[in-house]
């Protein structure tokens, strides 16, 4: 059987960055479409607020929590979104810094964008995913 995600790397491109810059999942592979994982504890209010470490590691949590349920795990997503409800970019990097920690040897493709506000009250943080299994 082969492994449900594959990552490329390309030494044409640059290795400043701390993620692959491509991803496959074989034919056989179900995919997973993960909604945001926000920074919400189970009573629906935000973790750390005001702390974009804490809400990353917090989305990080809801987001394996999502992955189980859907019958997966770190090493089966295939690219993530990282979005951050700010302009500055030391912002953006306590959040990357979580999230990249996270995902450890498992260097999935992913974006990290700032933006000017999320869905809930105090939200900084919010995780997009894909993810792939073999059933």
């Amino acid at each position: 059987m082969s492994e449900p995600v594959s990552l490329i790397r390309s030494a044409d491109l640059s290795d400043v960055a701390e993620y692959a810059y491509a991803a496959t999942a074989p034919a056989e592979a179900r995919l997973i479409f993960l909604a945001g994982a926000c920074p919400l504890n189970l009573d629906g209010s935000t973790v750390g607020v005001g702390d974009y470490a804490a809400q990353a590691g917090k989305a990080v949590e809801n987001l394996v929590i999502a992955l189980k349920a859907a019958g997966a795990e770190l090493d089966n997503v295939v690219s993530t979104r990282v979005l951050v409800a700010s302009s500055n970019q030391n912002d953006l990097v306590a959040a990357w810094e979580v999230v990249r920690a996270a995902f450890g040897q498992h260097d999935a493709p992913s974006t990290l964008v700032g933006v000017t506000v999320l869905g809930y009250t105090d939200q900084l943080v919010e995780i997009e995913a894909v993810a792939a299994v073999i059933d």
